[in-house]
């Protein structure tokens, strides 16, 4: 009985977590399958909070998180369709391929993800990569949907925000290397 309220809870909060279109809720298909695994999964049934531990992995689409922990948060005060993820691990990881085709990969101690505003906050040991570029610092927030990226380093320590810049080769570039006009 308890097993059957728990999968009525959390699998509805997880296609709910990743899909933020009613439309697409009620039509899903096979590409929009959560495929989740874990060695423990367990639901705080009041509070609404699924928990996934141990080799925890979610994949939707183009999207893949890894975790040590996963809890999933599903309250009224956040809304219709909001839902926030926190991922902890060592480290913990989040990836999204992007519509240009490069894969963004965002890892840290603890990663929380607001679904519907498409939001990470990165809190110790983070990192965000993309198209290979790299930023690390104590803590990162990235609106993905904006793409605003904020970085900061811990007060207490000596280590200042790192970031990696790639130069972007043009074809114009590629062509004068070959030796062609």
């Amino acid at each position: 009985m308890t097993n059957k309220i728990l999968k009525s809870l959390i699998i509805p909060t997880l296609i709910l977590a990743f899909n933020s279109n009613a439309a697409e809720q009620n039509s899903l298909s096979a590409a929009n399958q959560i495929s989740i695994s874990a060695d423990k999964q367990e639901g705080q049934l009041k509070a609404n909070v699924g928990i996934f531990e141990k080799n925890v992995e979610i994949i939707h689409g183009n999207r893949r998180i890894t975790a040590d922990r996963l809890e999933v948060h599903k309250r009224d005060e956040l809304g219709d369709n909001q839902q926030l993820l926190i991922a902890t691990g060592s480290p913990a990881r989040f990836e999204e391929k992007q519509s240009d085709g490069t894969t963004m990969s965002a890892s840290a101690d603890e990663v929380r993800y607001d679904v519907s505003k498409r939001f990470l906050t990165l809190v110790g040991n983070a990192q965000v990569s993309q198209a290979g570029q790299k930023i690390n610092a104590k803590s990162i927030t990235y609106d993905i949907e904006q793409q605003l990226i904020s970085a900061e380093k811990d007060e207490n320590s000596t280590d200042r925000v790192h970031t990696i810049l790639v130069p972007i080769e043009t074809k114009k570039s590629k062509k004068d290397d070959k030796g062609q006009p």
